[in-house]
């Protein structure tokens, strides 16, 4: 159990270091600046406790906030993608998910790429909303989701299979 909670703590502090140092510092055409930090969120054990999930969650935005002063906007949708994760592995994987049989670092297949999908454009709508907070300006909301979602994605993907482990 020590490894699991080894792997989860280690994969925290990477992601949150790579996210302060080089991702925090790009940023394309105004729009795209990418967030891979919430695969801590996307990748936590399907079986792991809930509670750590949502806790480590929390402390994950709460220090990115610290380090972007952002006014809590990181964490808050860090919390949101946390508590829903359930109801999106439910819709993309359904009984896969009840069993308990889910690995999002195999390849690639249609529900492992529906569940990134959504859960980095959930969290980056929830981001970008609570960022801007103004209705009227809910074109440029939608705009910012759409190319920092595919951005987010492109380099998620990218990085699960770095970290893939190799079988032998």
């Amino acid at each position: 159990m020590s490894s699991a909670v080894f792997v989860n703590f280690a994969r925290f502090l990477l992601l949150l270091i790579l996210q302060i140092l080089l991702f925090n510092n790009l940023n394309l055409f105004g729009y795209i600046n990418p967030y891979p930090y919430i695969l801590f969120i996307i990748l936590y054990p399907v079986n792991g406790n809930k509670t750590a999930l949502l806790v480590g969650s929390f402390l994950l935005g709460i220090c990115l906030d610290m380090f972007c002063n952002s006014g809590g906007v990181h964490a808050l949708a860090s919390i949101v993608l946390a508590y829903s994760r359930p109801a999106i592995f439910k819709f993309s994987f359904g009984l896969s998910y009840e069993y308990q049989t889910v690995k999002l670092n195999d390849s690639l297949t249609p529900e492992r790429f529906t569940f990134l999908l959504l859960a980095v454009a959930i969290h980056h709508f929830t981001l970008f909303f609570l960022e801007i907070f103004r209705l009227n300006f809910l074109w440029e909301i939608l705009v910012k989701t759409l190319l920092t979602t595919l951005f987010t994605l492109l380099i998620c993907i990218s990085i699960i299979y770095l970290i893939k482990p190799s079988r032998r």
